[in-house]
């Protein structure tokens, strides 16, 4: 439970018990700690900005909310540093206490936003970010960043399993470059008969 001094407690004193009213509110909310763990997160520091709307109703508070912010990472093909805006928005009632246990209740005169804006925002994260649709990624040989050396030739390795055909495909250009029919191979009959 968080506590009123929290950034993520919004005070709701003025609507609780009281179905039918409504107040709309924006809020920036400092992340005090990181969220999310893979490539890209939202780092410690940034800000969450909310557009809120607060609707009283008979059986609580119901949240909706529409936010923005600014996650950073690296490019999950080339590794760069990389920012991508996030957009998040959520719906929730807030239930006032009672005997029934719910997710997120109001406590007191205000409610915790934490556990929602958490989950929303570290869930609307790419799994494999990029720094655009098209990345090539690295090179696996040299480990260069292919979109920083747009004339490459990739080398040809060849399986050493299959080396010894490599002089195969030699002498078969050769072969077929020249009129002298191969051996082991039949002429066609072009005589009249």
């Amino acid at each position: 439970m968080t506590t009123k001094n929290s950034p993520y407690a919004v005070n709701v004193y003025d609507l609780i018990r009281q179905p039918g009213t409504m107040r709309e509110q924006q809020i920036s909310i400092p992340v005090t700690e990181k969220l999310g763990e893979s490539l890209l997160s939202v780092p410690e520091g940034e800000t969450i900005d909310l557009d809120l709307r607060l609707e009283s109703m008979h059986e609580g508070i119901l949240i909706t909310a529409e936010g923005q912010t600014t996650a950073a990472g690296v490019c999950g093909r080339c590794l760069i540093d990389i920012e991508q805006p996030v957009q998040v928005d959520f719906q929730e009632l807030f239930a006032y206490p009672s005997e029934e246990a719910f997710d997120h209740e109001v406590h007191d005169d205000h409610v915790d936003l934490e556990p929602l804006i958490r989950d929303t925002v570290v869930l609307s994260l790419p799994f494999q970010p990029v720094c655009r649709p098209d990345c090539p990624g690295l090179d696996p040989e040299t480990g260069e960043r292919l979109a920083d050396v747009p004339d490459h030739e990739p080398t040809e390795i060849i399986d050493p399993r299959w080396s010894a055909l490599t002089n195969y495909s030699a002498l078969a250009a050769q072969a077929s470059d020249t009129d002298e029919p191969r051996p082991n191979t039949v002429r066609p009959n072009t005589e009249k008969r």
